[in-house]
């Protein structure tokens, strides 16, 4: 089962790490992107949100993959699995409100709620 939550935590950084760059490097991209998917509809996310929100990504994708030996029974990878979980509900809302699928936001929601429940002390 360990192997398996690790596979989970460094495909869930692995996600975020990179969303979370994206965020902040290539905004303009990445929002373009977002417009162009919903039939020109504005994305309605400030230069400033998008930055807040991708350096949440990464500092959550850094305590996902933290050595367990940082915190004790795993609190630091729990903590940082709670936070992208957060991040993924109102990603999800913010989707659903624009009539766009929010599967991906589920799908990474239901992983970090994976990681939570295996590391989560016995």
């Amino acid at each position: 089962m360990n192997e398996l939550l690790w596979i989970a935590q460094i495909l869930l950084a692995g996600v975020f790490l990179f969303t979370g760059v994206s965020k902040l490097l290539i905004y303009e991209r990445v929002m373009g992107a977002v417009e162009v998917r919903s039939k020109g509809i504005p994305a309605g996310v400030s230069r400033g949100l998008a930055a807040f929100i991708g350096l949440a990504e990464i500092a959550g994708a850094m305590g996902v993959i933290s050595p367990p030996s940082l915190l004790p029974d795993h609190l630091l990878i729990r903590l940082a699995a709670a936070g992208l979980a957060l991040i993924m509900v109102l990603a999800g809302i913010y989707h659903l409100r624009r009539q766009d699928s929010a599967a991906p936001a589920v799908t990474l929601f239901l992983l970090a709620l994976f990681i939570i429940v295996g590391r989560w002390p016995r």
